[in-house]
């Protein structure tokens, strides 16, 4: 029993556009400064409360739940006006194709809600590929172990037999605390040398040389 748990933005799909268009939505309809695009990029991958808190400590919280609450609505917007795009990386499908054609149980850990996630997987097709889906709506942030550990134990698979793929120091910092393998990828939104500070064994540079590391 092989289970390899993937990170959704920056790692399976570069969502930072849609995700950098929302924030400064939010922010502006919150009467909120609107945050630098490099600060909204190292926050993904957090819980979408959790984001606004590190993106305006000082605030109110009244006013942190407000962007909340309006980040929502303007992804929701995008999403059904056909403006939202998460383009699926190159070399993903393959990977993904093969690894589940290979006996791995593919499972999804991410900041993202119930609905984007889903909505997100159904967009690009792959949906059926996947089994756990463990999102923001049911566990704390990361790098909290809970959707590791809901992953593992919805699969039936043990610790050391278990990856987490992420693109964040995030995800590394979680796998470490489940005490599973943490492997980065460097087309996402934390540097290489980050992801090997937080606990990765090793960062793949594209899709293929991280088909081989899971080999």
């Amino acid at each position: 029993m092989r289970l390899a748990v993937f990170d959704c933005d920056g790692t399976l799909v570069d969502g930072q556009a849609a995700v950098c268009d929302a924030m400064e939505t939010a922010f502006a309809e919150a009467g909120l400064s609107r945050p630098d695009r490099n600060a909204i990029r190292r926050i993904v991958g957090l819980s979408l409360p959790q984001a606004v808190r590190v993106l305006a400590p000082d605030v109110d919280t009244a006013r942190q739940a407000a962007a909340v609450d309006a980040y929502k609505t303007a992804f929701r917007h995008a999403r059904a006006t056909g403006a939202l795009e998460e383009p699926l990386y190159a070399g993903l499908r393959d990977v993904l194709e093969h690894l589940s054609a290979s006996g791995w149980i593919l499972a999804v850990a991410t900041g993202k809600s119930d609905r984007g996630l889903t909505a997100c997987l159904a967009g690009h097709g792959i949906d059926h590929l996947f089994g756990p889906l463990q999102t923001a709506d049911r566990h704390p942030s990361k790098p909290d172990p809970a959707m590791l550990d809901a992953a593992m134990h919805e699969a039936g698979a043990a610790p050391t037999d278990t990856v987490m793929i992420g693109d964040t120091s995030f995800d590394m910092a979680m796998a470490r605390a489940a005490g599973v393998r943490a492997i980065g990828v460097a087309w996402g939104y934390h540097a290489a040398d980050e992801l090997r500070e937080a606990g990765a064994e090793a960062v793949a540079a594209t899709p293929a040389e991280l088909k081989d590391l899971l080999a």
